[in-house]
């Protein structure tokens, strides 16, 4: 079953924001280090220390984050550090919804869905605008 939540983006401190709304709204709240996952040898060693996945749970509440860590040529401004973030559990189910919501999508930037240590892994920002990141639990 897929699962929405919104997805923030930060560019270094993540782990003290997520901290501070964790404080605000109780909850749990898991922080991931890059440095801590199969990933970090795809990125710099001073990258290691950043976020790589952040999830703050409260009743109701589902907020998931990282730090910035885009192609050199994106930087986080206003307006592109927050997206929509689709999570399921099987590839066949989040590819489905990926391809029909990538329809007339900005192909720059754009991450087709692609294999990753933790599942898939893909995004785009659609025709209306919309930032959108999608994750199975499991690669194609």
């Amino acid at each position: 079953m897929l699962h929405c939540t919104p997805f923030l983006l930060f560019d270094g401190n993540c782990a003290e924001a997520m901290t501070f709304y964790h404080q605000c709204l109780g909850g749990e709240l898991t922080l991931t280090k890059l440095g801590d996952t199969p990933m970090k040898d795809q990125f710099p060693v001073e990258k290691h220390g950043r976020i790589i996945n952040a999830r703050l749970t409260s009743g109701l509440i589902d907020l998931s984050a990282t730090d910035w860590m885009a192609a050199p040529n994106v930087e986080p401004r206003p307006g592109n550090t927050v997206s929509l973030f689709i999570v399921g559990q099987t590839y066949a189910e989040v590819k489905a919804v990926f391809e029909q919501l990538a329809e007339g999508a900005d192909p720059d930037p754009c991450t087709l869905l692609h294999p990753m240590p933790f599942g898939s892994y893909g995004q785009f920002t659609d025709r209306y605008g919309v930032a959108w990141v999608f994750k199975s639990d499991n690669p194609a």
